[in-house]
């Protein structure tokens, strides 16, 4: 039988696991998610939700503080006040590198690409890159 996560009624929780580390694991009132389609917002007593995330921002608010991080792709699963993030990489926003990934894209878009594997790859890099560029953008 599993287990179910332990949270106050009326509280979030936030975990963003990365194959590396635990990067955030933390009560939320809030959080912001990159969706692959679109963004999606959970608040406490949010139905389950399972989704595909995008390259993006994720936003995590505790009180008037707000936690925002890049992340890389991945999935969400929200249920029982636990939202649970896995992505190959999440970046806080203060140390992404916007001239870093101006050359990710500059690099990505110069890329030829002969077949479908090439032309994925490419496009996962061009996403990427833009997906940092709007991240960091926001945050000047």
């Amino acid at each position: 039988m599993a287990e179910k996560h332990s949270t106050l009624p009326g509280n979030l929780r936030c975990t963003v696991v990365t194959p590396e580390a635990t990067v955030v694991d933390t009560p939320a009132d809030f959080v912001a998610l990159p969706l692959y389609d679109g963004e999606a917002g959970v608040l406490p007593g949010r139905a389950p939700l399972i989704g595909r995330l995008g390259y993006g921002e994720l936003r995590v608010r505790v009180g008037r503080a707000e936690q925002r991080y890049y992340v890389d792709g991945g999935f969400v699963q929200v249920a029982n006040n636990l939202v649970s993030v896995l992505t190959n990489r999440a970046v806080p926003v203060d140390k992404l590198d916007a001239g870093a990934a101006s050359e990710l894209l500059r690099t990505a878009v110069a890329r030829r690409a002969s077949g479908h594997e090439e032309m994925a790859i490419r496009e996962r890099l061009i996403s990427q890159a833009r997906g940092q560029l709007r991240v960091a953008a926001r945050s000047r």
